[in-house]
């Protein structure tokens, strides 16, 4: 099992549910591209490992000089990957990335209101529904009316986690665009879209706590 982050998203590379998961994100993050207005599309990503699921879908899209994004990721490994991948690409002035927390709002100081939030790989990773609900009811603080969230999580134990998401999506300002479980039926990926008003970002809120651990499955569902 993997001792760390960085470890666990090597399984990208050999795991096919997590790559049909991350093919499912690349294609929400596209269809969100594609739907924004013409202009700059602001992004911000929670949580965002080396930013492969935003940097691939670029590379072959049309509008990717539109995007100015920021993204935050607290391992430095991670970071110094996804950083070193961006430059490669030559994104280096539109892609902002952030070693630090993300559960931290200050680190989305100037990044926000975005008008695409991704927020994957992260609702597996809180103590309990009442958690998710506080993150979920956060996200006014990052968006703006219209803006889309792409989301991931996972099923355990025979329990379908995501329709305990889509629920609280629902009870919440936001409307349901798409959601697909992998092949595999225990990983959904979820897009939705805001319909309220945006927030006022506040200084230093933590935005959710995040309890998982690497180690904590084989492949994780979140």
């Amino acid at each position: 099992m993997p001792k760390d982050w960085f470890e666990w998203h090597d399984l990208y590379n050999t795991d096919p549910k997590l790559q049909q998961r991350l093919q499912i994100v690349q294609e929400y993050i596209r269809s969100a591209i594609d739907a924004s207005n013409p202009g700059i599309i602001r992004v911000v990503s929670l949580c965002a490992g080396d930013g492969r699921d935003l940097l691939s879908t670029l590379y072959s899209h049309p509008r990717a000089k539109d995007v100015y994004a920021r993204l935050v990721e607290l391992n430095p490994q991670l970071f110094e990957r996804g950083r070193a991948a961006i430059e490669s690409a030559g994104l280096s002035k539109q892609l902002e990335f952030i070693n630090g927390d993300a559960t931290d709002s200050s680190n989305y100081t100037g990044a926000v209101p975005a008008d695409i939030v991704i927020v994957c790989g992260i609702f597996g990773n809180l103590s309990d529904e009442a958690e998710l609900k506080r993150l979920i009811g956060n996200l006014p603080f990052l968006s703006k009316k219209g803006s889309f969230i792409i989301w991931t999580r996972g099923h355990s134990n025979g329990v379908p986690h995501s329709e305990t998401v889509r629920k609280v999506f629902r009870d919440a300002d936001f409307e349901e665009v798409n959601f697909r479980l992998t092949l595999t039926g225990d990983m959904g990926v979820g897009i939705h879209r805001y319909h309220g008003e945006g927030l006022p970002l506040p200084k230093d809120l933590n935005l959710f706590v995040f309890s998982g651990l690497p180690d904590k499955y084989k492949i994780l569902f979140s």
